[in-house]
């Protein structure tokens, strides 16, 4: 009796059979770093990385773009929710200055390659990249601005226009921590509270025009 001779494997050595959206990723992150833009990646680069067929990538992203701005929108999301715990964990105005800076500066300095994409892709990327960032940061603006407004109230001190105040602090920070990944570490420190100075230093200035109106207006 002869034996049925086993069917062949239709992947290929090295090729999962299966991926999904989250498996693309994560190897593209695996491929990014402090010195590696998302606007670098070819897809038959991340496709190698995943394990994967290149054509097998567009089951799940139409193209590296569609890929790069899933990657903002994850950077994005996993900021927010950091600072947003950090703001929340603070009562006061000066604190909350500082715990936000920070718990943004650790998270540099943990090679968060999420937050390096969110600081890179605004300046280097393409015109969708860009477009994503912007509406990340448009997102901190607004959490910002609710935030200040509750300070604000909690203090009994005055605030001047809160979303443009919203607006002025996260282009701050984040214009800054942009400069922060090529710098060694005591030049870091540095910079944090160059920030933390100059974010006060808004506020301040927020606060006595918020004055200056109150006054004109008695």
């Amino acid at each position: 009796m002869s034996s049925i001779p086993a069917k062949k494997s239709l992947v290929s050595p090295g090729r999962k059979p299966m991926i999904s959206r989250e498996d693309i990723i994560a190897a593209a992150l695996k491929l990014l770093g402090p010195s590696r833009s998302v606007s670098t990646l070819s897809l038959r680069e991340v496709a190698r990385e995943a394990g994967i067929a290149p054509n097998s990538f567009y089951r799940h992203f139409r193209d590296m773009d569609e890929l790069a701005v899933a990657l903002i929108d994850m950077a994005g999301e996993s900021l927010r929710q950091i600072i947003g715990d950090a703001r929340q964990r603070a009562t006061l105005e000066v604190s909350v200055v500082q715990s936000c800076t920070d718990a943004f500066m650790e998270q540099l300095r943990a090679d968060d390659r999420l937050l390096h994409i969110l600081l890179r892709e605004g300046t280097v990327g393409s015109d969708a990249f860009k477009r994503a960032v912007e509406r990340q940061l448009s997102f901190f603006e607004e959490e910002l601005g609710q935030d200040l407004i509750r300070l604000a109230a909690l203090k009994g001190s005055g605030l001047c226009q809160p979303a443009l105040t919203a607006k002025a602090i996260t282009r701050l920070v984040f214009t800054m921590g942009a400069t922060v990944l090529d710098l060694p570490r005591d030049k870091q420190d540095e910079l944090a509270a160059q920030i933390v100075k100059m974010v006060r230093m808004i506020i301040a200035g927020t606060q006595t025009l918020a004055a200056i109106g109150a006054k004109k207006t008695d």
